[in-house]
């Protein structure tokens, strides 16, 4: 390490063409760079400058050296600039994963609108229902619905993302509204991935076990049953609230409607987050919420 500092005293002394201007470049005294350089001549054993009270001139052996050695520090000073942009501009391959419905409703296009400003980034976009693990599988994002576990992940909000439960009015001519939970068993409930539905109950979390006709653990095959009569479904707003608002759904036992869900950004804890990472998440949570019919409907 002491010989790099010898070469670079050196260097911006033959640059700078004076030992006074070398040191303030280096920010360290004059001196200092004078007997580094010496340290350097009496390390390969040879004279590399002539000093005078007025000038220095290169030896023979001082420009060859000086032609070999100054690339050295150019491409040092490039790393730099290729690390700094790096830091700035994002780059690369992004990985990220999503649920299938949503990501391909919201989550496609506004990566495909990220792409297009930043048009040296490319993305790897992996939709699937199942709870990928991140870290092994070599992904930087994971877009993911709910309430959020503890996890030594980081999760960043992104927008709310309310549930509702719903039934078509045909379905409520024939069986009735439920306006307790304990009147859930006498329903028909059209099961989801989990085998129970979330409520708040005075601001506590009930999970509560309900069955019926269909389980799926498709979003889409849930609503088609429910608009079609066969029972009632517990929804995300971006799936319902455009038949809500047209009357082909109802919403019912909304004062138990649960609170604490929400649409996240998942990643890994990093030291230094990429700029890719950090730019795209935050172009998320910019645009995201504009996109989501629950944004103009509550």
């Amino acid at each position: 390490m002491q010989r790099w500092d010898r070469i670079e005293a050196f260097v911006e002394v033959v640059r700078h063409g004076a030992f006074n201007a070398a040191a303030e470049h280096l920010k360290v005294s004059s001196s200092h760079v004078s007997r580094l350089v010496s340290q350097l001549e009496n390390h390969l054993g040879i004279t590399l400058l002539y000093r005078t009270t007025r000038r220095i001139r290169l030896t023979e052996a001082g420009e060859l050296y000086y032609q070999r050695c100054h690339h050295l520090f150019e491409a040092f000073s490039e790393a730099e600039a290729a690390v700094k942009e790096l830091q700035e501009q994002p780059i690369g391959l992004l990985s990220l994963t999503s649920a299938t419905t949503f990501g391909e409703r919201f989550i496609a296009p506004l990566v495909n609108d990220f792409m297009q400003l930043h048009p040296q980034l490319s993305v790897r976009l992996h939709l699937t229902n199942r709870q990928v693990d991140i870290i092994d599988e070599g992904f930087d994002i994971a877009i993911r619905m709910g309430a959020m576990n503890n996890s030594t992940l980081i999760a960043r909000r992104l927008c709310e993302r309310r549930e509702y439960i719903v039934g078509s009015p045909d379905y409520f001519t024939h069986y009735g509204q439920p306006h307790t939970l304990s009147e859930l068993s006498r329903h028909r409930c059209l099961v989801g991935s989990r085998p129970h539905w979330r409520f708040d109950v005075e601001g506590v979390r009930r999970d509560v076990r309900v069955d019926g006709p269909l389980q799926g653990n498709s979003g889409a095959a849930l609503l088609d049953a429910t608009l079609k009569g066969l029972g009632m479904a517990q929804l995300p707003g971006d799936y319902v609230d455009t038949y809500l608002a047209s009357g082909q759904l109802l919403s019912v036992l909304d004062s138990y409607r649960h609170s604490d869900t929400g649409v996240w950004a998942v990643y890994p804890h990093h030291r230094h987050r990429s700029p890719k990472v950090r730019q795209f998440i935050d172009f998320l949570v910019e645009r995201i919420a504009h996109s989501l019919p629950i944004s103009k409907s509550q």
